[in-house]
């Protein structure tokens, strides 16, 4: 992934649908009156730094927006309801949803988007948990900077290709946001901070873990709700996850030089390193020693 551009002065070249009240912004502009047979295409996008004073109302908009706040704070009004707005919450509108964002003056919001339209861009939206006029969050909270900066980027090359690349970096971004969603502030919350702490205590402590109900009881929660919990959030199971970490690690000791596979199965907590193979293969599509045997 690229690192973030450089922020540009805010030019007078802007759609008349952008709010006024922005300093700084680094965005792109591409075919703002794309065919409405197409099935998905990005419009424009980028990333602003908004004034203290910052405000926009809109009945409506013209294409679908996804918008996500990486520093500042402030309230978004949509359908009727508001919402605080800070690090990591993203929403979105589009055709028939009425919407007004403020920022904070004392911490002025920053913040992507990107507008895109076409057949497939409403279903693009359900498929993430963001269907227009919806606000969630995203964990961690620069989850999804990186992908945006990458749009940012493939938007500003003056390349035949860029329109295309944009639509493909639309499509990471809506899986992206689908993985990493969290709940806001409410009844999922306790359940969510629960699911962080035990995905923590896997991660941390994944070569030593080994079954279900060591990962339980070091939690301090039952196996069935640890179970929920990870269907919810992490769409497997703790213990899919524990093995998926397990050999990451793996794979990573194959590819160093001279390293034994029965070496490699008793640091990542297999006492057999025939039930290692199996998972390994399971897996990665191939076995310890055909893996290592890519170097």
């Amino acid at each position: 992934m690229k690192s973030r551009p450089q922020l540009d002065k805010v030019t007078r070249k802007a759609p008349e649908f952008f709010s006024p009240d922005v300093a700084e912004a680094r965005r792109f502009y591409l075919n703002l009156n794309p065919p409405k047979d197409r099935p998905l295409a990005v419009i424009c996008g980028g990333l602003e730094h908004c004034t203290p004073d910052y405000t926009i109302r809109r009945e409506s908009f013209p294409f679908y927006s996804i918008e996500y706040v990486t520093r500042g704070s402030g309230e978004v009004k949509l359908k009727g309801k508001n919402y605080q707005l800070q690090l990591g919450h993203l929403f979105s509108y589009g055709p028939g949803i009425p919407h007004q964002i403020n920022g904070n003056a004392s911490d002025p919001l920053v913040k992507y988007f990107v507008d895109f339209a076409g057949t497939d861009a409403l279903a693009l939206l359900r498929s993430c948990g963001l269907s227009p006029g919806r606000v969630s969050e995203v964990f961690p909270a620069n989850a999804l900077q990186p992908l945006f900066d990458e749009l940012i980027h493939a938007g500003l090359q003056v390349r035949r290709q860029s329109a295309v690349l944009c639509v493909k970096l639309l499509d990471c971004l809506a899986l992206r946001i689908e993985g990493a969603r969290a709940p806001l502030e409410g009844a999922e919350t306790l359940a969510f901070a629960t699911y962080q702490q035990c995905r923590q205590h896997i991660e941390k402590y994944s070569l030593r873990l080994r079954t279900l109900e060591q990962i339980a009881v070091e939690c301090h929660v039952n196996n069935a709700y640890l179970c929920r919990l990870f269907r919810r959030y992490g769409h497997q199971s703790p213990y899919q996850y524990l093995l998926r970490l397990k050999m990451n690690y793996a794979a990573e000791r194959l590819q160093q030089p001279d390293t034994l596979v029965k070496q490699v199965a008793e640091e990542a907590g297999f006492a057999d390193p025939f039930h290692f193979s199996r998972v390994f293969t399971s897996q990665f599509g191939l076995s310890p020693t055909a893996f290592r045997g890519l170097r």
